[in-house]
């Protein structure tokens, strides 16, 4: 039997108090304790099986926590209660007043927005640079620098880093190689690849329904202890704790994830070649001319596809607008950020989730104002979305021709 995520997953089995197929949701923020001691022995970090409270640990979190690190391969997971608390919790672990962190430049707005304005009050210093060329990563790397960060795939222009370099360039110099993988679970698995710390956002694929914010770091069980410790655990003490009966629901929405990974990624590559083809500015990993194929080819797993994020420039911002506004009206889907939901979702990220980002900068990595960012749905008929979408851009002028190409 192949050493799949999706089963590793699926051979994970538990049983409700009541012998329900799912386990019970620990509905309780404190817990009791028969004698002191063992109250005390679980402050200090010394009992398994016993929590103590729920910003602590519970019961449901734990075992989203140990399907996570199934998913990425990894020793431990803690879950959060959004992916900037997972992030922020990482990074406030890893550094310390003085560190420096080399960033990708292209990394979700939140994200950017955290390690560009909010850290300088730490004296915490980020450079972001083009993770996709190692060189250019490590003249950036000093004696303060304390960590690498990127996204497999990033938010929002799609660039694909080549994980195993980065992995190799940060064991050279003795720092962690953090990845964010909200874009592509299952598609890449970063751990695999030599990254120590995996981070997601819950919210997006991985829970699939848009009802839940949350967030997971999936590492060492040596970095997931130190992240709960009492006194000095970056995640315990900032409070951004994930509530159970959340945790309950996420665990559940992941036991399909493959399965919608595989229709999204499916959908997305079906739209991108048509649109290509029909002469739009097209990014999307699966597609030969996007500049990371090859390396997107070499470190992903194959069956689960390219994901579901594509861009498509328009031109101009007015243009983007419209467009959007037309296909909500269409019944195509929604304008609105987030990804990984049911149905596609589209929004203009550099007035929306980048716009933390300075224009001018914006400017200098390539995200112009008439970039749209996809996220392709389930749809059932992939084609007679395509359709839909071709008569909404030939409406606005995005496309001049109504011929459709067999």
């Amino acid at each position: 039997m192949k050493d799949s995520a999706a089963q590793r997953i699926q051979d994970l089995q538990y049983f409700g108090e009541f012998g329900g197929v799912n386990p019970s949701i620990s509905d309780s923020s404190t817990y009791t304790f028969l004698s002191a001691k063992t109250m005390f022995d679980t402050f200090e970090g010394n009992t398994e099986g016993c929590y103590l409270y729920s910003r602590h640990s519970s019961p449901s979190n734990l075992y989203l926590g140990e399907a996570l690190a199934s998913l990425e391969g990894t020793e431990s997971a803690n879950v959060y209660a959004s992916g900037m608390g997972a992030i922020s919790s990482v990074i406030f672990q890893c550094c310390d007043s003085g560190d420096h962190i080399v960033s990708s430049r292209t990394i979700y707005g939140g994200t950017y927005a955290l390690m560009k304005n909010f850290l300088k009050k730490f004296n915490i210093q980020t450079s972001f640079v083009d993770t996709t060329d190692i060189s250019i990563v490590e003249e950036n790397i000093t004696s303060k620098t304390k960590m690498i960060y990127c996204e497999a795939i990033s938010n929002p222009l799609l660039e694909v880093s080549d994980i195993a370099a980065l992995a190799k360039l940060a064991k050279k110099h003795g720092i962690p190689l953090v990845v964010d993988n909200t874009f592509s679970p299952l598609s890449i698995a970063p751990a695999k690849l030599g990254a120590d710390i995996v981070i997601h956002s819950l919210t997006k694929f991985i829970n699939g329904t848009s009802d839940a914010v949350a967030g997971v770091v999936c590492a060492s069980k040596e970095f997931c202890l130190q992240l709960k410790d009492v006194n000095e655990g970056a995640g315990m003490l900032l409070g951004s704790t994930l509530d159970s009966l959340r945790a309950a629901s996420i665990l559940k929405n992941l036991r399909t994830l493959h399965i919608r990974m595989k229709k999204h990624s499916e959908n997305a590559l079906y739209l991108a070649k048509f649109f290509e083809n029909d002469g739009l500015k097209v990014v999307y990993p699966g597609l030969k001319s996007h500049k990371g194929h090859e390396t997107m080819k070499s470190q992903m797993v194959q069956e689960y596809g390219y994901g579901g994020l594509l861009t498509i420039d328009v031109g101009n911002l007015e243009t983007a607008n419209a467009l959007m506004e037309t296909m909500q009206k269409s019944n195509l889907g929604y304008l609105a950020v987030s990804l990984g939901f049911y149905k596609t979702l589209f929004s203009a990220p550099g007035t929306s989730t980048s716009s933390e980002i300075p224009m001018e900068e914006q400017e200098q990595m390539g995200l112009t104002d008439g970039l749209i960012r996809f996220s392709i749905g389930l749809d059932d008929d992939i084609h007679q979305t395509y359709l839909s979408m071709r008569e909404c851009m030939i409406k606005h002028d995005v496309l001049t021709t109504d011929k459709v190409e067999a």
